[in-house]
């Protein structure tokens, strides 16, 4: 089981952060590099200054590097993933690709789209609250999401499902940090932008992550019961 688990999640993963960091690199490098501008102030931002022209860069160092370091946190999320397949499949749930799409989704739900409500992705150079307050907050969110979802997917009757459902709601009731002030040097504009696009890699990624490890795991299903 753990051999199963464990080549799956790798596969579907690494799969699936290559893809995340191919995007990030054609959509999300150059809203940081427009970002950086404004943030190392060598340009001010003032209304009616025109949109930054970035020229395409490509650093084989630090590409090569996002690249890992995307296809290692994937992988993570892999395992978690897979390993949570595991148990639903021990509760008579079916594992396909199809449905690995639907565990993708609830996936990207849980990691970007539940903190991103209150605490949206934040470029390089925006005003933003204590680091330490906002990771606190994030872990929080996440685990209080993933266990919503897993409430509402395999609870039974309106007492679990209703507890999902402020699970998902409590992180947001009581608040996201937020700075004093908004004095950061970076435009709205582009700050939207980011946020845009890095959720959209994040949905793309969770799809194809939880599409690979649905149909890798039934793969491996129907090898064992052949043999």
């Amino acid at each position: 089981m753990f051999t199963r688990i464990l080549t799956s999640a790798l596969i579907a993963g690494a799969s699936a952060g290559f893809l995340a960091a191919l995007l990030q690199l054609a959509f999300v490098q150059p809203v940081l590099l427009q970002a950086e501008l404004f943030e190392s102030g060598a340009l001010v931002y003032t209304p009616g200054t025109p949109w930054p022209q970035v020229p395409f860069r490509f650093d084989p160092l630090r590409d090569g590097l996002s690249i890992l370091f995307a296809m290692l946190v994937y992988a993570g999320y892999g395992l978690i993933l897979v390993a949570l397949m595991s148990l639903a499949e021990e509760k008579k749930a079916v594992i396909t690709a199809r449905t690995g799409l639907l565990w993708g989704v609830a996936g990207f739900v849980t990691v970007h789209l539940a903190p991103s409500i209150s605490l949206a992705p934040e470029v390089p150079g925006g005003a933003a609250a204590d680091i330490t307050a906002r990771q606190i907050w994030w872990f929080a969110t996440v685990i209080a999401a993933g266990v919503a979802l897993w409430l509402i997917a395999f609870g039974k009757g309106w007492s679990v499902w209703m507890t999902g459902v402020i699970l998902l709601l409590a992180p947001h009731l009581v608040g996201a940090p937020h700075p004093a002030t908004l004095n950061g040097p970076v435009p709205p504009e582009i700050a939207a932008l980011f946020a845009a696009r890095a959720l959209g890699v994040g949905l793309a990624a969770w799809v194809i992550l939880g599409l690979l490890a649905g149909a890798l795991w039934a793969s491996d299903a129907e090898v064992q019961e052949a043999t």
